[in-house]
């Protein structure tokens, strides 16, 4: 049985792919390469279109490849294919739960981050410098060794 993760932000082109490759990577590194890591956007406006520049520099500058990634849409019907739904901020864990069916529960991604607090979110980077795109990495970083963490245990 393969075990899915969904990471959701606005757009989809810069908050959740980011989180995408990242987590890929954390999971590989920590022998869990056969969860299957996606993203998504609670909006449509970019479906398609490729990562932030931004985002995907960010991510080079760092060793990680983000060039495959097309922003995609969350829809209700993805629920059925994921065993795990997190949000990048509240405003998505809100759209994301009015979408989920009964007593699915969708998280925010660094709540997984044992150095945040439970509600701590991923802010949006679009519309600042590089230091937002950085400090991204940074959170994501956090949260994916957090998860993985989480998985390793409860998916061995």
């Amino acid at each position: 049985m393969t075990y899915r993760v969904c990471l959701v932000c606005m757009g989809n082109i810069c908050r959740s792919p980011m989180a995408e490759v990242v987590l890929r990577a954390t999971l590989t590194g920590n022998g869990l390469a056969g969860v299957v890591v996606e993203s998504a956007g609670t909006g449509d406006w970019h479906v398609g279109g490729p990562m932030d520049q931004r985002a995907a520099e960010t991510l080079a500058a760092r060793g990680y490849d983000g060039s495959e990634h097309r922003a995609r849409q969350f829809t209700r019907e993805w629920f059925d294919r994921f065993d795990l739904v997190l949000a990048m901020d509240s405003v998505n864990l809100r759209a994301l739960r009015k979408l989920a069916p009964a007593g699915r529960e969708v998280r925010l991604f660094r709540s997984f981050d044992p150095a945040a607090p439970a509600d701590a979110e991923v802010p949006d980077p679009y519309y600042g410098g590089q230091d937002g795109f950085d400090e991204v990495l940074r959170q994501v970083k956090a949260a994916s060794e957090g998860l993985a963490k989480h998985l390793a245990a409860e998916l061995r």
